[in-house]
């Protein structure tokens, strides 16, 4: 009976310190489900003296019937006794039911047995369809309306997309899939097509020698510079000349609804949808030997220390006098030789332009301390017409692209610092200093598997030193890569909060008000500021901030969607030409079921099943695998050899297999 007693005790004593502690109470947020089938959420409202500072766990076990995306109710519960992933991964919650559906439809592959498999991985794996299939046949995309019956997830089809393994249909079922907004319509481009632009006070600066620098093949042309010598001795005056997209999209227009809706422009692998009318874009862009409608900022810097001294912004009309590339402006800089077609006037300008934004990099690193985590992208080259993949394609900034970035950021710093001192409602990019708990587990990652010291990344100037450290070799991109996992999210909002990867505060987006609504946002701010007209405000940009923010998001995730898809496509023809072919790559995370591995040739992940390893009898620890009967660790950082062992397209996942050398 007492030992009855001290039970009971015990237990209702446990039951107050977990309350005490915050435990067991019912909140709600958003969950983001990854493949291996648990989630987090983040949370939206808690209340005080709760355990979760920012994301909670969810077990597999308790996520119950909700899906990645949906607005839940749960339970933050105690860490569970012999789970050490509780303890690992922060506070844990268990889902109580699902208050807002994020989506009821999906689009998925149609396998043998009426069976789909998601294009998302984080939805559940293969799905029974139930009823008529509207002439799907197996490979084909299908849009399937999602339902669950007596707690198991099934579906039936509303569309066939097209076959999977034509870029045509991929990219389309990518869009279905992400409920990406289709191009304009032809009538819609005719309407684009007659907008006549608003007139406002100019200034004509078509006298002055002008630049745009872009990729080879870009299509709109927003943004030139140009520089003279300044007023004052010692000094440069830098032009930043923006197309003057207010002057053709008004508040409340029938085309800045349609650019809000869509929120930015969306690049997919042989595919582009502009935010705006294309044919209205080529009518704003800024062409060669044209007079052209800009709204242009003007620094002042001085041209021993890179400082930014003063500056203005005008109205102007401007013409470009000439369109460079980024390739020709790099070998330009690398050899010092230009090319035969360029006078000495374009010399001595992209010369002294190269010169003052090195200068102002240079100026920006000692006061801002910025962090820069240089990691290359490897981009698909397709032909959506002819249904070819060409290849891969390593891209990494440049000097020639740092060069316009320069002057990218100076503008919009320059842009967000007016919007406060006018008070004038304005939408702000913003970048938190990263969370404490992440960069602990960060910090304990590196100790453990890489014995390196991180130190506290949540401190700028550690973070640059830690980055400043790293090997110079294909471990460096790994690293810089869970860095960047560490790290939270950029996005948009009204307050002018730090912006922690920049260094900066007031710090907006101004520069592309072609392809980015937030930046049409405050270019119409501007044009209302300088007409005397009243501005939007506050509240109205709140919410345009936020959609802008989750639509940025969804557009990047659609982009890798279709860019491993693709990559995905590529490969199985390399695979039957070179089965043998052995790719070198990093480990890079360890999972229950095996270890997942970079592959920098391809910009891809695999995955090793604990099966197909060395000794095969793995078990996981916490940043490793270990063989149970030989001395084989596996853990993130270790150097291997591998090659494609299958493809699994309707889950879009590679399975590769360690091989000697």
């Amino acid at each position: 009976m007492k030992k009855d007693r001290k039970k009971r005790l015990r237990r209702i004593a446990e039951r107050v310190l977990e309350r005490r502690r915050g435990y067991n109470r019912e909140c709600s947020g958003i969950l983001r489900m990854t493949q291996s089938g648990y989630g987090f959420v983040t949370l939206e409202n808690c209340g005080e003296n709760s355990p979760a500072a920012q994301d909670v766990f969810i077990p597999a076990k308790f996520v119950g019937e909700a899906l990645d995306g949906d607005l839940v109710s749960l339970t933050i519960i105690p860490p569970r006794k012999n789970h050490p992933e509780d303890q690992a991964k922060g506070p844990v919650g268990r889902i109580n039911s699902v208050i807002r559906r994020e989506r009821t439809e999906f689009v998925g592959e149609l396998l043998a047995g009426s069976m789909v498999m998601p294009l998302n991985p984080r939805l559940p794996d293969a799905i029974a369809i139930h009823g008529a299939r509207r002439g799907a046949a197996r490979g084909d995309w299908v849009r399937v309306k999602l339902e669950n019956r007596n707690g198991s997830w099934c579906g039936s089809v509303r569309e066939v997309l097209g076959k999977a393994g034509v870029i045509t249909a991929d990219l389309d079922a990518v869009m279905a899939d992400f409920d990406i907004t289709p191009r304009y319509t032809e009538k819609e481009e005719e309407a684009a097509q007659a907008i006549i632009p608003r007139e406002i006070e100019r200034k004509d600066h078509t006298g002055l020698f002008t630049v745009t620098i872009d990729p080879f093949d870009a299509k709109d042309f927003d943004d030139a510079l140009s520089i003279v010598p300044g007023k004052k001795k010692g000094t440069a005056e830098l032009g930043i000349h923006i197309a003057d997209v207010a002057a053709f999209i008004a508040p409340k227009s029938k085309f800045d609804d349609a650019a809000r809706l869509r929120a930015f422009s969306c690049f997919l692998p042989g595919r582009t949808l502009p935010m705006l009318p294309a044919g209205l874009t080529a009518k704003i862009s800024m062409q060669e030997k044209q007079r052209s409608l800009a709204h242009s900022v003007f620094l002042t810097v001085d041209l021993k220390t890179g400082e930014i001294l003063s500056g203005r912004r005008e109205h102007t009309f401007i013409s470009v006098d000439r369109r460079l590339d980024y390739d020709e402006v790099q070998d330009f800089i690398d050899s010092g030789k230009a090319p035969a077609d360029w006078d000495e006037e374009l010399r001595l300008n992209v010369k002294a332009l190269a010169e003052l934004t090195g200068l102002m990099r240079k100026y920006r690193e000692q006061n801002e301390k910025f962090i820069e985590l240089p990691l290359p992208e490897i981009r698909v080259i397709c032909d959506e017409n002819k249904n070819i993949i060409s290849g891969l394609a390593s891209k990494i900034s440049r000097e020639s692209e740092a060069l316009v970035e320069e002057c990218m950021l100076a503008a919009n710093q320059f842009v967000g610092n007016q919007l406060v001192e006018r008070s004038v409602a304005g939408i702000y990019r913003v970048h938190p200093i990263p969370d404490a708990e992440k960069t602990f587990e960060f910090a304990d990652m590196m100790q453990e598997n890489f014995h390196l010291t991180a130190g506290d990344i949540s401190n700028r100037e550690v973070c640059r030193d830690f980055i400043a450290s790293l090997p110079d070799d294909g471990l460096r991109n790994v690293i810089l890569g869970l860095l960047l996992r560490a790290m939270p999210r950029a996005s948009y909002a009204v307050k002018p909060e730090i912006h922690f990867a920049l260094g900066k505060t007031r710090y907006c987006h101004f520069t592309s008000p072609i392809r980015r609504y937030t930046d049409l946002i405050v270019h119409q701010q501007l044009w209302n500021m300088d007409c005397k007209i009243r501005t939007r405000g506050g509240r109205t940009l709140e919410t345009v901030a936020a959609w802008c923010s989750e639509q940025e998001e969804l557009l990047d995730a659609a982009y890798y969607a279709a860019s491993d898809r693709m990559k995905l496509r590529y490969l199985a023809e390399e695979l039957e030409r070179d089965a043998s072919k052995i790719y070198e790559a990093v480990a890079v995370r360890t999972l229950a079921a095996g270890l997942q591995v970079d592959i920098p040739e391809l910009g891809l992940y695999g995955f090793i099943p604990k099966s197909r390893m060395r000794g095969g009898d793995f078990h996981r620890r916490r940043y490793a695998l270990s063989d149970r009967r030989e001395n084989t660790i596996y853990r993130p950082g270790n150097y291997l050899y591998v090659r494609i062992d299958s493809i699994e397209f309707a889950r879009g996942t590679v399975n590769v297999v360690p091989v000697g050398r």
